[in-house]
């Protein structure tokens, strides 16, 4: 059966692992965001890659040591000893967003309940947790010697991991 796999790339190898696994006839994704970039002396429009040294293969999981011989392969990613495999419909939703003309951004991913803390504003340094109330994610704080919290939305850029 044909699935899609995350493959991680060695440093700045993205288009090269593309263009190898292609001429190997193996499908894969790479998703290009078009960036205006600053040069020492101009402002230039490059393509990067949306998600920096990882690139998606369309692949029986089978064969996957074709893809790991590849030029610029690191690793296939896994979790818990398996292959982590992408449902199709993420792939699809990328690839639409992209040709949609959106400029998405990456943000840390977060779930319920991570300890994170604030950076930039008026809050920060604060720290909290990811919680969602109301079909929203909110920063909250928790006053444990009360029992009670506070809640507020804060953009998930102003967000990082907590130690």
């Amino acid at each position: 059966m044909i699935q899609w796999i995350a493959v991680y790339t060695k440093p700045r190898q993205e288009k090269v692992v593309l263009d190898q696994l292609t001429k190997k006839g193996i499908e894969a994704y790479l998703p290009i965001l078009r960036q205006k970039r600053r040069w020492s002396d101009r402002m230039k429009w490059v393509d990067m890659p949306l998600f920096n040294s990882y690139i998606f293969v369309q692949i029986e999981l089978k064969n996957r040591i074709y893809v790991l011989e590849t030029q610029g392969v690191h690793h296939i990613i896994k979790f818990q000893n398996k292959i982590a495999v992408i449902p199709e419909m993420q792939i699809k939703a990328i690839q639409q967003m992209l040709e949609g003309g959106f400029e998405p951004t990456n943000t840390d991913y977060f779930v319920i309940g991570d300890a994170v803390e604030i950076v930039g504003g008026p809050m920060n340094k604060i720290k909290g947790i990811v919680s969602r109330i109301d079909g929203e994610d909110k920063f909250v704080i928790k006053i444990d010697a009360i029992q009670h919290a506070v809640a507020v939305h804060v953009d998930r850029r102003y967000l990082k991991q907590s130690k």
